[in-house]
């Protein structure tokens, strides 16, 4: 199911964590109770990891990566690599790299098989922040609305997953990275998302059993009509 989170009163909570298939990474900082969400739905699975990057809060947009490795910037310190290494499980592999575009959560988008980065190169309506528009988990890509289905049917995250939706969260925002954070099973959104937003997340990454296809469909298309 999608759980709602806050993070010192910011919906964008993918700004401040990241989340994968083995792995949940945390800022310091926060509050108990968003500390509490994470480790409520995933303590009992992964690790869920406090830390820093180079010195910011800002761990879901300066990292990027999948169930199998990390990636942080350079500016990321060796304090900080360190502990990494030492807290997430040993067959993940984390790596510092030397990349202009240092917020590397906003320029790649990834699930443990394919990436829109120089595996894929990518936009989503015509931004190279695929990062921010995009959230991918291994059975689904969902996009900002403006990226039309014309487009998704040429992405090739249409070959490794099923279907690639188009949607908001956090009550209308199209910037979707910033107000989720999904693996396989949980997802994570900010408190101004809607009830219906947060169905059509549970829906579009199988996080559920309830409701048919097609119910499904009728509330995506209502609601992204509505912020057309």
């Amino acid at each position: 199911m999608a759980v709602r989170a806050q993070f010192e009163n910011s919906d964008d909570i993918g700004v401040f964590a990241r989340l994968t298939n083995s792995y949940c990474l945390v800022s310091i900082g926060g509050s108990e109770n968003f500390y509490s969400v994470f480790e409520a739905e995933l303590g009992d699975v992964i690790p869920v990891v406090h830390t820093s990057i180079a010195g910011t809060r800002i761990v879901g947009r300066l990292t990027a990566g999948n169930r199998h490795g990390l990636l942080v910037p350079n500016t990321c310190t060796d304090q900080e690599l360190q502990h990494l290494r030492n807290s997430l499980p040993d067959a993940v592999a984390v790596q510092r790299v030397d990349e202009r575009l240092s917020a590397l959560g906003n320029v790649i988008a990834c699930n443990d098989y394919v990436a829109l980065v120089e595996v894929f190169r990518h936009t989503v309506a015509d931004n190279v922040l695929v990062g921010s528009y995009a959230v991918i988990s291994n059975r689904e890509a969902w996009f900002i609305p403006a990226h039309q289905s014309k487009i998704l049917k040429s992405s090739p995250l249409c070959c490794k997953s099923h279907l690639s939706y188009a949607g908001t969260v956090n009550r209308g925002s199209d910037v979707l990275g910033g107000g989720l954070i999904v693996n396989d099973y949980s997802a994570f959104v900010g408190y101004a998302t809607t009830g219906t937003e947060m169905s059509v997340i549970e829906s579009i990454y199988k996080l559920h059993d309830a409701g048919s296809q097609a119910i499904v469909t009728d509330m995506r298309d209502s609601l992204i009509d509505s912020m057309m």
